[in-house]
This record gives C-alpha cells, structure tokens and sequence, in this order.
C-alpha cells in the first residue's frame, strides 16, 4: 500500500465521523420544526382551560401562526442561508427557536404565547432549509442521497409522530410540557453545531424585504381564511376577501421577486426542468398528505370513539415506518434517481387511500385494517418524502442548497394548506355522519397522490448538481 492509499485509508473513519455529526444535528433540527407542527394539535382544549376567558378560535392560534411565519419565510430564508453561510443561520435558527421554546412554556398569558409561537415559527422556516444545506453541503457526494433519506426520516417522524407525542405529554403533564420538552433538544443540537464546518458567507445582497413581506402576508391571509371557512362558510365575504387579498399578495411576491436583484422567492430555480417538477410533485404531495395525518384523527375520534390520546397513539405505527422507510430509501435514491422511489412510494400511497375510500369501516378494526393500511401510508410517504426532497436539492448546484430546500418545502406547506381547505369543505357539518365524509376526504387525498406520481415521472436528474 502506497503512503498516499493509505493516508486515503486512514482519513476515511475521521470523514465518516465529521459527517455523521454533521447528520445528527440537521436531522435533530428538522425533527424540532417539523414536531411543533403538530405537536400542539392536542392542547388547545387545556390551553382554553387554564387561561381564563379564552376561546377554542383563539386557543387554536397558537397552531396556526405557527404555521403561518414557518410557510410564508421558508423560501427567503433558504437564499438567506446561502448568503450568511448555513452553520451561522442554523445556530441562530436554533437558538431563536430555544428562547421561543422557553417563553412558550412560561407564558402568562395567551397573547404572550401566541406571540411567542410566532416567533417560533420564524425560527423553524430559519432551520429547514439551513439544516438540509448543512446536510448537502458537508457530506460527501456519494453519499447525499442516503443523508437526504436520514434527514427526511428525522421530519417524517417528527411530523406524523407530533400529535401522538402531544396526547401523552398534555394527558401527563400539562400543555407547557410541549414547550419544555424542546429544550434539552435544542441545547444538544446547539452544542453539537459547534462541532460544523464553518461556512464562509457568499457575496450577495440579503433577500428582498418587499418581497417577503409579500409572500408573508399572503400566505397571513390564507391561514385564517382556510381555519375560519368551516364556521364562517366558504361564501362568507370575509372568507372570499381574506382568499382574495392571499392570492395577490402572493402574486405581486412573484412578480416583485421575477424583477428583483436578490428575490425573496428564487424563481431562475425553476427553470431547471427536475427543479421545476419536484416543486410540482411536492405541492401535490402536500395537499395529500396534511388532510390525510389530520383526517385520521378526526375519523378515529368520530367514528369509532377514541380519545385524542388514543388517536394520536393510533397513528403512530404509521409515523414509525415512515422513517425506517425514508432511511432506506436515500440509499435506493442514491442507485436509481428518485423519479422511481417517488412512483413507487405514490402506487403504494394511493392504494392505502382506495382501501379507505371502499373499505372504511364504521366499527373499530385496528388490528385487521387500521394497522395494515397504516403501515402503506408510512411506506408510500417515507418513499416520497424522500425522493421528493432528493430530486430538488440534486437539481441545483451547490450554492443553492437551501435557496432550493425552502422552495421546495414551501411548495409542499402551501399544498397542504389547499389540502386542508379541501378537507374542511368535505367535512363542513357533516361530522357525526358516519364514515362517508372521511371516505371523500380520503378520495381527495388519493386523487393528489396520483396526481403526485404522474409528474414525478418528469423527475430525471442527469448529474448532481448540473441544471437538468
């Protein structure tokens, strides 16, 4: 063995080790955001209890901004992050999202807590993309795609495991539990960045404020009108201002950011054609997959009589094999492209929807149908989870990493929000109907998988890195 092989040779444990740290803590951050989606979906009833005077609407608050600033500053803080240096915007990031974390659970009162989850958010739209770009751009090439499938299994979890989570922790402990739980995760998370490799800023102008503020107001605008349609109904003017005034913010965003030296939304990324239909395929992905973690729920307590805690718990087999599967199928990814995993994991998917969509049945059967089809759904969506968010990162070279992971999630955040509204048109007074609400809502769900899986046929990645 030559010196020069076997310094090679010698140098390979040290690299694993250096980019296995690097995953741990991207994964831990993506776990973080992705979990306080979901995680206060269960609270609101004792958040209403304690807080004297106020209402389940207001109560529901602190899920939606949450879900506001994180959709609406995704993509600006994806250009932010290539332009400050990933590590530095990943460390405050998680810093921020810490301190939040810790008002959270004090708050005194409502306001304060809303206020509070805000930011949050905020901090969450900071580390998605800063955290993948970390991922991608400290980790050797061969072995990308299996890292992006480590990655995407920590928010697969996190996400579909959230309202699970959130039953126990609130049935045990009280709803600051949610908030206090973060913590020593977040100050591990924050003691192993210092172990990243620095990354220098790159020339360029931070993203355009006009434009964020754009795109945040409109996506403002569409949260309250998606949550509030079901009691105000869908006709409501306010319902079709609010809709209204969300769609021309968010286009004046794009138009302001097609004519922009630095835009808050990156738009020359889409003209790279696997950019382009990954960004496509994870909007439908999103409209399927919001209603169908959120429908589950609603169906199991409505129908077949479970308790919140009982219906997260029931959930989440499901979330768990998400993950094993996203592990496995960065690997997959990595020797075949991502067009098949996608394909593969929307076929599984959309059979899991058709078996609920024929076969729902209206008394409890959790061992002989819940669980079954509970383990397609986590196989379908730890596939697509996986590929989706593989073909966008590897469409774009290096220097766009996170500017591509805060687009793409936005898609997929901004899906979910039209699959949300589908969901509560479907449902509008018809709860307490039986099975045949959640059957339609299922069919939906279904139809924009397939959908889902018919563009990521265009996905062909012809080199890492090189514009397809």
């Amino acid at each position: 063995m030559t010196p020069t092989v076997a310094r090679a040779a010698a140098a390979r444990p040290a690299v694993a080790a250096r980019e296995g740290v690097v995953l741990l803590v991207a994964a831990g951050a993506a776990f973080l955001a992705l979990l306080d989606a979901t995680v206060a979906n269960l609270a609101v009833q004792d958040v209403t209890g304690h807080f004297r005077g106020a209402s389940v609407t207001a109560a529901t608050w602190i899920i939606t901004l949450y879900a506001v600033t994180f959709a609406a500053l995704l993509a600006p803080a994806g250009r932010l992050a290539d332009v400050v240096g990933r590590r530095a915007l990943l460390v405050a990031g998680v810093a921020g999202f810490t301190i939040m974390s810790a008002l959270c659970a004090a708050a005194p009162s409502l306001a304060v807590l809303l206020v509070a989850r805000a930011l949050q958010g905020v901090a969450a739209a900071v580390m998605i993309p800063a955290s993948l770009a970390v991922v991608l751009a400290d980790t050797s090439p061969q072995r990308r795609a299996a890292a992006i499938g480590a990655w995407s299994a920590a928010g697969a979890l996190a996400a579909a495991a959230g309202p699970a989570v959130g039953g126990v922790l609130v049935d045990a402990l009280g709803w600051r539990s949610l908030f206090l739980v973060n913590l020593p995760i977040a100050l591990t998370i924050l003691a192993g960045a210092r172990l990243l490799p620095a990354s220098a800023p790159r020339s360029g102008r931070l993203p355009d404020w006009g434009g964020t503020l754009l795109l945040g107001l409109g996506v403002g605008a569409a949260a309250p009108a998606i949550t509030q349609a079901p009691r105000w109904s869908w006709g409501d003017g306010r319902t079709a201002a609010l809709l209204g005034g969300a769609a021309l913010a968010i286009v004046a965003a794009l138009v302001r950011s097609s004519r922009h030296p630095a835009p808050a939304i990156q738009i020359e990324l889409w003209e790279r054609r696997s950019f382009a239909w990954a960004n496509l395929a994870s909007l439908f992905y999103g409209a399927a997959l919001f209603p169908w973690l959120l429908v589950g729920v609603l169906f199991l307590v409505d129908v077949w009589d479970y308790s919140a805690l009982e219906a997260g718990l029931a959930m989440t087999p499901g979330a768990i094999v998400a993950s094993l599967v996203a592990l496995r199928a960065g690997p997959v990814v990595a020797a075949r492209g991502p067009r098949p995993v996608v394909v593969a994991g929307a076929a599984v998917l959309a059979a899991a929807g058709l078996l609920c969509v024929t076969a729902l049945p209206a008394d409890p059967s959790f061992l002989s149908f819940w669980l079954p089809v509970g383990v397609l759904i986590g196989i379908g969506t730890g596939a697509i989870t996986t590929g989706i968010s593989t073909a966008a990162a590897l469409s774009v070279d290096a220097r766009h990493f996170a500017a591509a992971t805060g687009l793409n999630q936005t898609a997929r955040q901004i899906g979910g929000a039209l699959g949300i509204a589908g969901l509560a048109a479907v449902l509008d007074g018809r709860t307490g109907d039986g099975v045949g609400p959640f059957a339609d809502v299922y069919l939906l769900c279904t139809l924009a998988t397939v959908a889902a899986g018919a563009v990521a046929l265009r996905i062909v990645l012809h080199h890492p890195q090189e514009p397809a």
